[in-house]
This record gives C-alpha cells, sequence and structure tokens, in this order.
C-alpha cells in the first residue's frame, strides 16, 4: 500500500509534481493552510485556464449536507470541448465521507479514464478503513500533517523564495517557526510582510532574523514574546506589566502558557543536557547545549538564550518542567480564568525572579 504523499513535499515540487489521473483524491490531517494550497495547486493543474475554473472546478462545502449524487454527476460530466479536467470538491467533507461510503470506494477502485475527479477535504482518514486502502492503491491521499523530524525550517526558506521571491537566511527561517509555533499559515502571513518591507534593491539579500521581531505575528504576539524574554531573564516587573496587559486585552491565560512553556522547555533541555556526565553525552559548551535543545542559532536569541539560563541556574532550570505542570494544571483546574490565572501565572514569574545574592544573609559559619 503507497503511503500518503506529504503537502510539504507536494508544494515544494509545485508544478513538477506527479498527479497522476486518479478518480479519487483526499487532502487529510487538518491543516487548514496546507489544505489549501494544495487545493490551490490542484486546481492549476486541473484547470490550467483561469476561463474553465468556473465550470470545471466546483466546490461543495460539507456542512451544507450536500446530496451526493450532485458531487458524483459534477465529477461523471464529460467536457465537450475544452481540455480542462471537471473536479467536484467537498470541503469539511467528515460526514460526506461517511454518508457515501460505498460510492467513495467503488469511486476510488475504478479508472478515471475521460472523466473528472473528486477532491475531498477531510480531518481525519484512518489507514486500516476500506476507502483508505482503496485511495492509496488506486487514487491519491495527501497528508497535511507534519512528518516527524522533517527540516520545516528548510522548507519555509524555499516557500518564502517561490512563492514570496525573498530569500530567508537560516536562522530567519528558524526565528520565524520558534515565534510563531509552527503555525505555517502565519509564518507565510509574516514572509509576505518581510516581502512587502523589502527595497526592490534588497530582494537579493538574505533577510536578516532580526527582521521576524518587527512583522512575526499580532502586537500581542510580539508583547507576549517580550514578556517571556524578560521573565526568563529574571525582569519580573516587566514581565509582570506585560502579563497584566496582556490579559485585559482579552488573551487567554492557556494560550500564554502554552508560548511560555515553548520558550522555557528548551532552557530545561539544555541545563538537563549539561547535567550529563563527561563522555556520556554532554554538550561541549552552553551553546551547542542551546543549540541541540531548539533555540534559534543566531546571535540575537542564542545571547538571550545564554543570559537565561545563566541568571536561572541550573536548579531552578531544572525545575521548570515541574513549574510548567504545576502551571497547566492550575489554569485547567480552579485557576482558569480571571485573577487566579493571572495570580498562576505571577507565582511562575516569580519563581524565575533575578536574585540578588548580596541581601541574602550569610550561611552559618561564613565570613562577612
Amino acid at each position: 500500500m503507497a503511503e500518503a504523499a506529504s503537502a510539504l513535499d507536494v508544494l515544494k515540487a509545485g508544478g513538477s509534481w506527479p498527479l497522476g489521473s486518479p478518480s479519487l483524491v483526499v487532502v487529510h490531517g487538518g491543516d487548514t493552510f496546507l489544505a489549501g494550497q494544495v487545493l490551490g495547486l490542484l486546481r492549476e493543474r486541473l484547470c490550467p485556464d483561469e476561463a474553465d475554473r468556473s465550470w470545471a472546478w466546483r466546490e461543495f462545502v460539507g456542512d451544507d449536507e450536500p446530496d451526493p449524487r450532485d458531487v458524483f454527476d459534477e465529477a461523471a460530466t464529460v467536457p465537450m470541448f475544452a481540455t480542462a479536467t471537471r473536479a467536484a470538491v467537498v470541503r469539511n467533507a467528515d460526514a460526506f465521507v461517511s454518508d457515501a461510503r460505498e460510492r467513495l470506494e467503488t469511486l476510488a477502485n475504478a479508472p478515471r479514464g475521460g472523466r473528472g475527479l473528486v477532491v475531498l477535504e477531510v480531518r481525519a482518514f484512518p489507514g486500516n478503513t476500506r476507502l483508505a486502502k482503496a485511495v492509496a492503491a488506486h487514487g491519491l491521499a495527501i497528508d497535511t500533517a507534519i512528518p516527524a523530524r522533517y527540516d520545516l525550517a528548510a522548507w519555509v526558506r524555499h516557500w518564502a523564495q517561490s512563492r514570496h521571491g525573498v530569500q530567508l537566511a537560516a536562522a530567519t527561517a528558524a526565528r520565524l517557526l520558534e515565534r510563531l509555533g509552527g503555525d505555517l499559515g502565519q509564518v507565510d502571513q509574516a514572509i509576505a510582510r518581510l516581502a512587502a518591507s523589502c527595497a526592490p534593491a534588497d530582494r537579493g539579500k538574505p533577510i536578516p532574523p532580526d527582521a521576524v521581531d518587527a512583522f512575526a505575528g499580532s502586537p500581542q504576539e510580539r508583547t507576549a514574546w517580550g514578556m517571556i524574554d524578560a521573565a526568563a531573564g529574571g525582569d519580573t516587573k516587566r514581565a509582570l506589566r506585560e502579563l497584566a496587559d496582556l490579559l485585559d486585552a482579552g488573551e487567554n491565560p492557556i494560550g500564554v502558557a502554552a508560548q511560555i512553556a515553548s520558550v522555557l522547555r528548551r532552557l530545561s533541555t539544555a541545563a538537563r543536557l549539561l547535567a550529563l556526565p563527561a563522555g556520556g553525552g554532554r554538550p561541549a559548551g552552553v551553546e551547542q547545549a542551546l543549540r541541540e535543545a531548539g533555540v534559534a542559532a543566531w546571535p540575537k536569541a542564542m545571547a538571550q538564550a545564554k543570559e537565561s539560563l545563566g541568571q536561572l541556574g541550573p536548579r531552578r532550570a531544572r525545575q521548570l518542567p515541574i513549574w510548567l505542570l504545576d502551571l497547566d494544571r492550575a489554569l485547567k483546574g480552579d485557576a482558569s480564568r480571571g485573577l487566579r490565572a493571572r495570580l498562576a501565572l505571577e507565582r511562575l514569574f516569580c519563581k524565575m525572579a533575578r536574585r540578588d545574592d548580596s541581601s541574602r544573609p550569610p550561611r552559618s559559619g561564613a565570613r562577612r
């Protein structure tokens, strides 16, 4: 049985991707940005003349409960003179698949011939069903999920060049993914803004990572990243002030906590790596540990991570996963909203506050 094609590979190949002649195409995985881009690519391949798309590419919405007969009749209609391939597309088609499963199985196993094809966009498509096996054998399945260990930063650089005409430094692509949590829809929008800001003379130069902080994400998201950097760096007063601004603006405490966790887990991983015995996998230094933990290898990001790791210290850095677990339990329990949610986040920031060793009383027996 053939595995589903990765949407990332399909989009990277673009016009050179071998479409074949399937009767049924299934785009699955739930990533709306990648699904939309794949459907756009299919439309360009099947209906290269834009004038044909009004009749050759017809979309149905699964939430409207389309009659399966209308969908199959649309695909079965043979064009008389045009060269476009007719396609009947069902968006959000999970319920449609349940209602028309037997006819879809028959369609998937049949040669297309001169007819059109049916394209389904679904969230779930279990591989152990008869329909999935028929599509794998005779049709086409495209998975929008990000494969494990996929070099997503390299894909983002290729996408920026091919779709937006700009070059990204490797660290810039990594910074975009770090700041936007791997949300490729937001990454695409950020690249578009970066491209629009480039002067024509600078189009051939790689965009540096420093430009990301000005364009990646909404003002609230940029405030959130500044808040996290301040908290991890020990500037508790600034972190608490920016947290209050975010929550007063309506940000979800659980969403804020997720952004915090994405940064702090990397610091904790680096601390654990540095605690390994010599010869037992311990990195050569702090920078190598941070790189292995997933910190972007550009000067500003590395300097910020080193400062945060240094001020936290090894013991507190290794405790971060426990603190994050406590925060998650609180936000999903009795501190899910309001002042209790704010207090739970403030407690985490206070645990990371910069320590003033000069204000501590001397240990017993120590010289003053």
